[in-house]
This record gives structure tokens, C-alpha cells and sequence, in this order.
């Protein structure tokens, strides 16, 4: 069975959303990811830090799940990294109230020993410094590496950032930071773009209006599923990164065909993140939910025409 390491968040969230409001509670990038990959029955391992205010009942929930948190260090005199956010009407819109990063802005990550012959390496949302901190523990290059960025860190470290994108093998980023990051409107022209900056596969990620994938001139587009209830988006595209890799971990098939169906893949767990507050729905999906709303995508993009 396939090694995925995972490097991101673990960490406090707070949410307000038109349909209630939260305490802190279980959050961060790699925590969604994991859970989301968890679903594919792979060795995963998570890489982070957390104080010694995080509760170990949360740390027991990711092991139930088979994942292993040797690599999330506690700094017990420390408070965990925390968010608060409150979202717009719309859901696709949101304001950033508290950003306390606490333990996370000394994070130094060091990868287990048990995982530095990881074969699939997803680097959550994090400062490129502790992404190519990490890369560089790893002897041999993994099978894939993804990344995930956001526009903070085009703002705000972008040379760092670069050399971290001429590393991996495919990104995964939303339209908004693909126009950032190539300067293109065209998405088609902005993933050529990043392309030329290293990655293989340019993944982006549109909410709920799907997803595009690109490999040069091969180009897929996997719709969302609409939803009668949409609750919180937090940590939807970070569970829709965990079922990519989760996917792509499990079949060890990096080829565009099975690329396509990661996609699809990601886009349904994603589905299932929005529908509780937080990574509540994550814990306690079955797989024959995931079975069968994987049949509604099937149906929804299925279709025969004649071409004349």
C-alpha cells in the first residue's frame, strides 16, 4: 500500500455561516485532507504543529481513521494555530475576523522517519519555506507531489513560492489565484502559463462550478453536484485535495485517464464537507454514501449524442 504524506494545518477553526455559528472547533488544511484521503484506506501521515491546548480526543479521532499523527509536533506551552470566519450570504464570499497563528509561525516541520519514503506528497496550504522544508527531507522524490497555495503567498513570499512550484507535479489552486499567479484572464491561458513554471497538472478548482484539470493540451472539466443544503464550505477545497491524492494514492495510477477520475472523486467528497459545520460530516461518512453519490455524478455528466 502507497505512503501519502500530508503537510499542513491542524488547527482551531470558529464559523459563522447564514445557518448558525460555531466555538472553536476541529480545523486546518491538513486535518480535511486527511480525513478526506482516509476514505481510500491508505497509509497516510500528517505533518504540523499544535499547542498543548489541542485536545487529545481530536488527535484520537484522526488515528480512528488510520491516520498517523507521529509527525504533528505539540508544543505544550504554545496555543494551537486559530480562524475565525464569517461567511456572506451567498457562501462563496467571506471575512477573515481572527488569524492567530500562534505555534504555527515558528513551525520547523521534521518528517518522521517512517515517512521519508513516502511515494505521494500532498503540501497543504502552508509558507513555502516549511513546503521546501519538508521536499527536502524526503530522499528520493516521491511518485507525485502536490501543492496547495492560495494568494497570500503569491502576495506576500511569491519567490519562495516559485521555487517550490518548480518541484512538485501538479497544483491545485482556484481561478481567482491562477489569474494571480499566471496573469492570464484565460484560465486555458493561465494553466499553460503555470505549466511553464513546473507542474505537470494544473488543477482548478471553481467551487460550486466545479473543477479543471489540465495537462498541456488535454483539458477535463468535472462539474459540482448540486446540493439542496450547502452549510459551511470551509474545508472543501482542502477535502477535495485529499480525495484526489487519496484516490491517486490508492491506485497508483498517475496518468491523465486516472487523473480524471481523482478529480471526480474530490469533487464528491467535497460535496459531502459543506453539508455540517466543519469536518462533521467528514467522521462519520460511510462508503456506500460515497458509493452512490458517486453514481449521481456519473448520471449527471453521462449523456449520448450523434454526431452527424
Amino acid at each position: 500500500m502507497s505512503k501519502l504524506l500530508i503537510v499542513g494545518t491542524v488547527a482551531f477553526d470558529a464559523i459563522e455561516t447564514p445557518f448558525g455559528k460555531t466555538d472553536k472547533i476541529l480545523g486546518g488544511a491538513a486535518t480535511y485532507i486527511s480525513l478526506s484521503a482516509s476514505q481510500f484506506g491508505v497509509n497516510s501521515g500528517i505533518v504540523s504543529v499544535v499547542g498543548g491546548d489541542f485536545p487529545k480526543e481530536y488527535l484520537s479521532k484522526l488515528n480512528k481513521r488510520n491516520i498517523n499523527t507521529d509527525g504533528i509536533e505539540i508544543i505544550k506551552e504554545g496555543k494551537t494555530f486559530f480562524w475565525k470566519g464569517k461567511y456572506h450570504n451567498d457562501l462563496n464570499s467571506r471575512d477573515t475576523l481572527i488569524t492567530d497563528l500562534n505555534v504555527l509561525a515558528d513551525f520547523n516541520p521534521i518528517v518522521p522517519e517512517s515517512f521519508r519514503d513516502t511515494e505521494f506528497l500532498m503540501l497543504g496550504n502552508l509558507h513555502p519555506s516549511v513546503q521546501m522544508g519538508v521536499i527536502k527531507q524526503i530522499p528520493n522524490r516521491p511518485k507525485l507531489v502536490v501543492l496547495d497555495t492560495m494568494n497570500f503567498w503569491m502576495d506576500n513570499t511569491l519567490d519562495e513560492l516559485m521555487e517550490v512550484i518548480a518541484k512538485i507535479d501538479v497544483i491545485t489552486i482556484n481561478d481567482e489565484e491562477a489569474r494571480q499567479l499566471s496573469g492570464e484572464y484565460s484560465l486555458v491561458k493561465a494553466a499553460q502559463k503555470i505549466h511553464e513554471m513546473g507542474p505537470k497538472y494544473v488543477v482548478i478548482k471553481k467551487g460550486e462550478h466545479g473543477a479543471l484539470l489540465f495537462n498541456n493540451e488535454n483539458v477535463f472539466f468535472a462539474p459540482a453536484l448540486p446540493l439542496e443544503e450547502v452549510f459551511d464550505p470551509t474545508g472543501a477545497g482542502d477535502t477535495f485535495a485529499g480525495g484526489f491524492i487519496g484516490h491517486l494514492a490508492k491506485t497508483e495510477d498517475i496518468s491523465f485517464e486516472n487523473m480524471k477520475r481523482a478529480v471526480i472523486a474530490g469533487s464528491n467528497l467535497a460535496s459531502f464537507c459543506v453539508e455540517k459545520f466543519g469536518t462533521e460530516r467528514m467522521e462519520d461518512l460511510t462508503h456506500d454514501e460515497i458509493q452512490e453519490r458517486l453514481l449521481q455524478f456519473k448520471q449527471l455528466t453521462q449523456f449520448e449524442i450523434e454526431l452527424s
